[in-house]
């Protein structure tokens, strides 16, 4: 069986989530089957990678119509392949179309949801409506749609209701926990000052993009009521846009006038530096507003860290609460936008939660520990690849 992966992501460039998925999944299927990689961002040097750059004749039109280029490529080069597997709207277009054009099954998993993310707007402009449009299209033409979790399913039963129920499967993420463990303790420390964070005294950790949908303005309107000798380490960059990356300063000017300890790491970091400084930390935190599972979340756990994690989407199939972290309650709008009905409140819950954390490193340790445990258990990319394989093949027997 050979199975074609189309994505945006894929290493040197991953950024989120659906980047880690896509690198993890090739990474055990290439044990079972025959895996073709096709990724944005140029050319690779791996095997069976293949890269693709933007065509120059769509050089500075909408992001949307150069990623559609992009995809009309991926889709003629996926000829000898059993099956095609795509990845987020970026790549679900090109699935779709190989699938039309060699007469294969298109297979897609979803990470996340155009009408669920309207924000997206402010990035892509009149590009929402085409990324929008190919999702929607792939979706209701997929021979399977694989959800990242259980809450996953039902905003894609709810989003697309012509899509049949018994064509969308459950198949979590999972974290690599080689990949996701701590360092000796000199180590992480020697990493943690490098970046201006002291191991000794408590922090709160974040890791994420600067996007709405993580929720950093709620973890900031938080860190206000959190103890002043608390340090709040943002490992956040790559913003959608100038204006939230105009906002995100401004609020952590305001904060650091009175919470002296932020420290905001903008760069991308080595993977080894990501985790030293989670390592270093006391508790993770995830504000998100709209999370299909969290991905962060396992891998702060696979490390050992408590983490304090808003209650939407998949993020309750990954944190037990009171066991592994604490879930912050979280009434949104249902308007799609997923704002919180009373921020307010929200970021004050948030920072409580933080606080208990902070205040018992006993209990703190302990659900560190539990969560390396549920990681370990319940999200190895092994058990993953299986059920993935499974959907492949309930898909070409009929």
């Amino acid at each position: 069986m050979r199975v074609d992966l189309l994505t945006r992501e894929y290493p040197p460039h991953v950024y989120g989530g659906a980047g880690v998925h896509v690198t993890e999944l090739a990474r055990v299927l290439r044990r079972r089957i025959e895996v073709q990689v096709r990724c944005f961002d140029g050319p690779r040097q791996e095997e069976g990678v293949h890269g693709y750059i933007e065509p120059e004749t769509l050089s500075g039109a909408n992001q949307a119509l150069r990623t559609f280029g992009v995809d009309l490529a991926m889709a003629a080069d996926v000829a000898g392949a059993d099956l095609v597997h795509s990845h987020t709207w970026y790549a679900n277009l090109a699935g779709h179309l190989a699938g039309l054009l060699h007469g294969i099954p298109h297979v897609l998993s979803a990470h996340s949801l155009e009408p669920l993310r309207p924000w997206k707007a402010e990035q892509l402009g009149g590009g929402y409506a085409l990324s929008s449009w190919a999702e929607a299209t792939a979706y209701e033409a997929a021979a399977a749609i694989i959800a990242v979790s259980g809450a996953m399913r039902a905003d894609i039963l709810r989003s697309y209701p012509a899509v049949d129920p018994d064509r969308v499967h459950v198949v979590h993420n999972g974290v690599d926990l080689q990949r996701w463990a701590a360092p000796p303790v000199e180590v992480s420390d020697e990493i943690a000052r490098r970046h201006g964070v002291d191991p000794r005294r408590p922090a709160v950790i974040f890791v994420g993009r600067i996007t709405r949908q993580k929720g950093l303005t709620y973890l900031l309107d938080a860190a206000h009521q959190l103890p002043t000798d608390v340090q709040l380490v943002l490992c956040a960059g790559a913003p959608d846009t100038e204006q939230i990356a105009a906002e995100t300063a401004a609020a952590v000017a305001r904060l650091r006038r009175t919470h002296p300890h932020v420290i905001w790491i903008e760069e991308m970091l080595p993977h080894e530096d990501v985790v030293g400084l989670l390592a270093s930390s006391t508790v993770f935190a995830c504000p998100s507003i709209y999370e299909p599972l969290g991905i962060v979340n396992l891998e702060a756990m696979a490390l050992g860290l408590p983490v304090v994690a808003s209650a939407t989407g998949g993020i309750p199939e990954v944190v037990a609460d009171g066991v592994t972290g604490l879930l912050v309650p979280l009434a949104q709008a249902d308007d799609g936008s997923g704002t919180p009905h009373q921020p307010e409140q929200f970021a004050a819950d948030l920072a409580r939660a933080l606080t208990t954390i902070l205040e018992d490193p006993e209990r703190a340790a302990e659900m560190g520990s539990a969560g390396r445990r549920r990681a370990k258990e319940h999200f190895s990319w092994e058990a993953i690849a299986d059920r993935t394989l499974q959907v492949y093949r309930s898909v070409l027997t009929g």
